[in-house]
This record gives C-alpha cells, sequence and structure tokens, in this order.
C-alpha cells in the first residue's frame, strides 16, 4: 500500500514553526510527502529545497490575499497538496505538529485495519497541546482532544474551513469523513515559541481570519512580546517528546525555563462545571466533531 504525506507551510522559520521536526516525523510513514510551500517573507523555500530527501515534493504557491476571512486560505492551500497524492492513504500534519516514532507502528497497523473496513474513511489522532514550554499541556474543552489525521484516499476528500479537519465531496454533497478513534499521538507545538516569535505568528495569522485585520512585520509592534496567561488550565508533562524533538526542546531551554505555569486566565463558571464533568465522565458536553466516530 501506498502512503501519502502532505502539508503546507509559509514562513516556517519566521513564526518558529518545528518544519524539520515535522516532516521528519512524517517521512517514515510515507512513500511520498506533499509540501504546499507558500511565497514566504522569511527563507522558508530555501530551507524546504536543501532538505535533501526524494520523497519529497515541493510545490511553490503564492497565497491568494482576497481569501483573508475564516483561514480558508489554509484549506485551500492543503488542498492543493493533496490534490497531488497518489497513495492509497494520505497522512496529514501541519507545520506545528510531530508524531512520536513509538507510534509508527501503531498508525500503519491501524491503516491497513481500517483499509478493508468499507464503514471507515479515516482515522482519529489524539492531541497533546503544548503550552509556554515543552513541559505543559493544554486541558479542558480550551482544546481540542482528536481529529482525523489519516484518511483513504478517494479522490473525494477535500481540507475545511481553516484546515483543521476534512469532507467528502460527493458530486456536491458534502459530508463529515467517518473515522475511527485511534490512540495514534499528534504532538502540537504550536504555542510553544519565544515570546515575540508567538506574538508576530498569531498577529499575522490573524490577518487570515479577518480581511480587516493589519499587521506590518517591519512595525514598532512586532517587537512586542505575547504574554502566556491565555490558558485556562496546565498539567504537567511527564511522558516523552517524538525523539525528532529533542535537540530543539534542549536548545530552547533558555527561554523556556522562563515559563510561569501559574499565570492562567481565570476560567469561567460554566467551562469549570463541564470540564469537572468531562473529567468524571470522558463526556466533553457541546464538543464539536469535524466527523462521524465510528464505534
Amino acid at each position: 500500500m501506498k502512503i501519502s504525506g502532505f502539508t503546507f507551510v509559509r514562513n516556517a522559520l519566521l513564526f518558529g514553526y518545528p518544519i524539520y521536526e515535522s516532516l521528519h516525523s512524517l517521512l517514515p510513514l510515507c512513500d511520498e510527502l506533499i509540501i504546499a510551500a507558500g511565497k514566504s517573507d522569511d527563507d522558508t523555500i530555501s530551507y524546504l529545497k536543501s532538505i535533501n530527501n526524494k520523497k519529497i515534493k515541493l510545490i511553490e504557491t503564492e497565497w491568494d490575499q482576497s481569501m483573508r476571512e475564516g483561514g480558508l486560505i489554509y484549506s485551500q492551500q492543503t488542498n492543493i497538496a493533496l490534490n497531488e497524492c497518489k497513495g492509497e492513504w494520505c497522512i496529514y500534519l501541519q507545520a506545528d505538529e510531530v508524531l512520536n516514532e513509538e507510534d509508527y507502528e501503531l498508525i500503519t497497523e491501524e491503516i491497513n485495519s481500517a483499509d478493508s473496513s468499507p464503514e471507515l474513511d479515516g482515522l482519529l489522532f489524539r492531541y497533546l497541546h503544548f503550552y509556554g514550554s515543552y513541559d505543559y499541556i493544554g486541558t479542558g474543552r480550551q482544546w481540542y482532544r482528536r481529529e482525523i489525521r489519516a484518511f483513504k484516499n478517494s479522490g473525494k476528500v477535500i481540507s475545511w474551513g481553516d484546515a483543521q479537519g476534512f469532507r467528502i465531496n460527493e458530486n456536491g454533497k458534502i459530508r463529515k469523513l467517518r473515522a475511527r478513534q485511534t490512540n495514534a499521538r499528534v504532538y502540537h507545538y504550536g504555542w510553544v515559541k519565544p515570546p515575540q516569535t508567538q506574538y508576530i505568528k498569531n498577529k499575522y495569522t490573524g490577518m487570515y481570519y479577518n480581511i480587516h485585520v493589519k499587521f506590518d512585520l517591519n512595525s514598532k509592534e512586532a517587537e512586542k512580546l505575547f504574554d502566556y496567561n491565555s490558558a485556562y488550565e496546565l498539567n504537567e508533562f511527564k511522558l516523552k517528546h517524538p525523539n525528532i524533538m529533542l535537540a530543539r526542546i534542549e536548545n530552547d531551554r533558555e527561554w523556556t525555563k522562563l515559563f510561569d505555569q501559574t499565570r492562567l486566565k481565570k476560567k469561567p463558571f460554566l467551562m469549570k462545571l463541564t470540564d469537572k464533568i468531562e473529567k468524571a465522565t470522558g463526556w466533553r458536553i457541546g464538543e464539536f466533531r469535524d466527523f462521524v466516530e465510528v464505534k
């Protein structure tokens, strides 16, 4: 069975994405890796071209500035990469997501099992959202718990919305993918960046959710620091990070050691209540699902 990996990226170096780690965590599982690489304000394109791996296919793109609403440019770019995938199955990662090598065998087994199940379109991976440092993860309904990250390449799957999830387009009729839960993990490092880098990334990406938002990379505002106090609840992470991340984690200690995990945002009463119910029962009330779960 041929498996295609795919992703999209722009300004990976400027925004501090672990792009090297993300790509190299995906490569061992794939026969090809398609990257839609947007024209950037840094050396992202040159950097990607310097990665010497025959599996990688780089598609250079230019982002349509008229699509600055609701994050739709992200699904449009994702679909550019997806449309080039030749495998029977696809595995998707965003530029701040990394797989753990301990899960490779599990992912392969789950794909092989699901491939012979006509009722399944894809597989759900569990998320670990790191915040402020590599030692803490966000918990509770502030963070999404799982998403489809592997699916059958039927030619009908499309990236949806701001590219967090997928849909199937059957002759113009759109439906959610039917997916089974797995224990494969996605390590999401999108909230672990030096404070200035995090501020720039948040402000810049905000322009692609609201066309009226403006941000100049060369302005005085770009010198501001992100205040890591927007999480409601954090838990200490005591397990193992992917091997590919260890060098980066060590190099970043200079600033991650300054993170104060006690500076939390006050949790609203209803969130406290629903989080308490979730901890007791496993049920997340009103949880948005980008999929139809198949047990």
